[in-house]
């Protein structure tokens, strides 16, 4: 009962941090995501439903891995919600810092003057969402993929690559990669370019944050080792750094 006391305790103390933060994004509530509904069994992945708002007709439509890879196949691109745009941010955080709201898949790189990017991402799939405060312990151009021994026991197809996967164009960390760290301990989660684009907007992944390509390049010339990154995330399985 006393470690469940004190894990608790730490919980609403990461929380009562975070929500300090007090983001304020322009017109974030126009684009926002509505709540995620996820369906039972193994397919997690092809079975998450959530909406998103269409800003052509003004509604709210049905966003779920098939519509999104439709989405894509036609305009060539994710949703105009999820496109790289400098917005209105107002936080107590310094410029270089990354804030990451899982919930809405938005990726804040605070600018000075209460100025932000923000960038679409994909984030991990029922239990494997997390948050916390960590830090990019380091960076890499044509990262290589080693899938961590939890991977590998459960996916086969994670298992042939177990050595590692050499950077290219059918890695799944994309053309560059942020290793986030707890003070100096890798944590296992990135934030990293993605082979299917088209999954920015859901939650699809094992945890790590994934942007597309192009936003992955654009955030890896901003940000500098050390950089400060806070995750939040409603009913998130796993606190961390913290």
């Amino acid at each position: 009962m006393q470690g469940t006391t004190k894990g608790t305790t730490k919980r609403m103390g990461l929380l009562s941090r975070l929500l300090r933060t007090r983001i304020f994004g322009a017109r974030a509530g126009r684009y926002a995501l509505a709540g995620l509904v996820f369906a039972a069994g193994s397919a997690a992945a092809l079975n998450v439903n959530t909406q998103i708002y269409n800003p052509d007709t003004r509604k709210w439509e049905d966003y779920d891995p098939r519509r999104a890879i439709l989405y894509f196949q036609r305009h060539g691109q994710t949703p105009a919600a999820f496109q790289r745009k400098i917005v209105t941010f107002r936080t107590a955080e310094k410029p270089g810092t990354i804030v990451i709201d899982g919930d809405k898949h938005f990726l804040y790189l605070v600018l000075p003057d209460f100025q932000a990017v923000r960038y679409g991402i994909g984030v991990g799939r029922e239990g494997f969402g997390w948050a916390g405060i960590v830090n990019v312990g380091r960076k890499a151009e044509w990262p290589v993929w080693t899938p961590p021994a939890e991977m590998v026991a459960r996916d086969p197809k994670a298992a042939q690559y177990a050595n590692g996967m050499p950077g290219g164009p059918d890695n799944p960390l994309g053309p560059r990669a942020l290793y986030l760290y707890e003070g100096n301990r890798d944590s296992i989660y990135r934030i990293h370019g993605t082979t299917e684009p088209w999954s920015i907007g859901l939650n699809v992944s094992s945890g790590c944050i994934r942007l597309n390509n192009d936003d992955i390049i654009d955030l890896y010339g901003r940000v500098e080792v050390g950089a400060k990154v806070i995750v939040l995330m409603q009913g998130a399985a796993l606190y961390k750094g913290v």
